[in-house]
C-alpha cells in the first residue's frame, strides 16, 4: 500500500458489509486494517478472509491502531454509539442508512458530528444511480415543465426466515421500524432529493403478513406534500412474491418520466424514449443496486479534497423524518 493510504475499519459484518468491504479493497489508496463485530463467528471469519485483526468492540478497535474512517453497519439502534465514538476520536464515519432508528438518536449523531473535526456521511447509495443522476438533471433542467405530480413504489419480498436470522430487523427497538426504516426509505430519499422538501405526510402502516413474526410494519401507504405544493402516493410492501424493480413515475406539464430499473420519458403523443438505462446487476441482492462503490469512492474522494461530503447528518434525516412521520 501507498503510505497515504486512508486507514479504514469496518463495525458490523453482516449482509451490507461485504459491499463495504469490496469496495475498499477496490480503492487503490485505501487500506482495511480491522474489522468488528460483537457476533465471534462473523467476526472470526471476516477477520480470517481479510487478514486483519477482528475485535468485539469498537473502543477497542479505534484505540489498538491510528484509524481514518470507520465504516458503520450495525443494527440501527448502534449507529449513534459506534458513530459517536468514532466521531469523538476523530474518525471520520461513513454509516449504512438510515441515520438512526429514531429523530431523536439521529439529532444526537448530527450533534457528535458538529462538534467532531471528522466528516459524517450517509449511505444512500441510489443518488449515484445513472438513471437517478439523469433523472434529477432532468426535473432541474424544466425542459418538461412544472411537476404536476409523482407516485412511488417499492415491492419487495421477504419471508419469516429473514426477520428471524437478525431479530432486530423486526423489532422497534433494534430497527425503528419496518419496510419503511429499512427498504423504502431509499425511495423516500429519492423522492425528496428529486422532487423538494417533503413538508407533510398523511399516511397508515400495517402488518399483513408478518403479524406472527414482527412487530413493525411490513406494508404501508401514504401521500407526501412537498414544499411546491405537489404530492407524491407512496406504496411499499414486502409482501410481494419477488423484488420488483422500485417504480418512480413523475408527471410534468409535457411529459411523464418513469424509472423502473430504467428511466423512460412517455409524451403525450403516445411516444416512448429510453433516457438511461440500469446498471447490470450480478450479485444476489441485486435490489440493493449497484452504486455503494461510487459513493464510496465518493466519500473517500471528498476527504482527500479536504470538502464536505452532500450526503451527511442533515441530508440524511430528511428521510428519516419522512419515515417517522409515518408512525406519528
Amino acid at each position: 500500500m501507498k503510505s497515504s493510504a486512508l486507514r479504514a475499519g469496518v463495525v458490523g459484518c453482516g449482509d451490507v458489509a461485504d459491499v463495504h468491504l469490496a469496495a475498499i479493497l477496490d480503492l487503490p489508496d485505501v487500506e482495511l486494517i480491522e474489522v468488528c463485530d460483537r457476533n465471534d463467528e462473523r467476526r472470526r471469519q471476516a477477520a480470517y478472509r481479510f487478514g486483519v485483526p477482528g475485535h468485539s468492540d469498537v473502543e477497542s478497535m479505534i484505540a489498538s491502531q491510528s484509524l481514518d474512517v470507520v465504516h458503520v453497519c450495525t443494527p440501527h439502534n448502534e449507529h449513534l454509539a459506534v458513530a459517536r465514538c468514532a466521531l469523538a476520536h476523530g474518525v471520520h464515519v461513513l454509516l449504512e442508512k438510515p441515520l438512526a432508528e429514531s429523530v431523536s438518536t439521529g439529532e444526537q449523531l448530527i450533534a457528535a458530528a458538529e462538534s467532531s473535526s471528522a466528516t459524517l456521511g450517509v449511505c444512500f447509495q441510489n443518488r449515484y444511480n445513472p438513471t437517478s443522476v439523469a433523472m434529477k438533471s432532468l426535473l432541474d433542467s424544466g425542459d418538461f415543465g412544472v411537476v404536476v405530480g409523482a407516485r412511488a413504489q417499492v415491492m419487495w419480498s421477504r419471508t419469516a426466515d429473514y426477520y428471524q436470522a437478525r431479530p432486530w430487523r423486526g423489532s422497534w427497538a433494534g430497527s425503528g421500524g419496518g419496510v419503511l426504516m429499512n427498504q423504502a426509505i431509499h425511495t423516500i430519499d429519492l423522492v425528496q432529493w428529486l422532487l423538494g422538501e417533503v413538508t407533510a405526510v398523511n399516511g397508515s402502516t400495517s402488518t399483513l403478513l408478518f403479524g406472527e413474526t414482527i412487530e413493525v410494519e411490513d406494508t404501508a401507504v401514504g401521500v407526501l406534500e412537498h414544499a411546491s405544493g405537489i404530492r407524491t402516493n407512496l406504496y411499499a410492501t414486502l409482501t410481494h412474491f419477488e423484488h420488483a424493480p422500485v417504480f418512480i413515475e413523475v408527471t410534468c406539464e409535457a411529459a411523464v418520466l418513469v424509472l423502473d430499473g430504467d428511466l423512460r420519458v412517455r409524451f403525450p403523443d403516445g411516444r416512448e424514449q429510453l433516457l438511461a438505462e440500469r446498471d447490470q446487476i450480478t450479485t444476489a441482492r441485486s435490489y440493493w443496486g449497484a452504486s455503494h462503490e461510487r459513493l464510496i469512492a465518493d466519500f473517500y474522494r471528498a476527504l482527500r479534497a479536504e470538502e464536505r461530503f452532500w450526503i451527511d447528518g442533515p441530508e440524511a434525516a430528511r428521510s428519516l423524518g419522512i419515515a417517522q412521520a409515518f408512525y406519528r
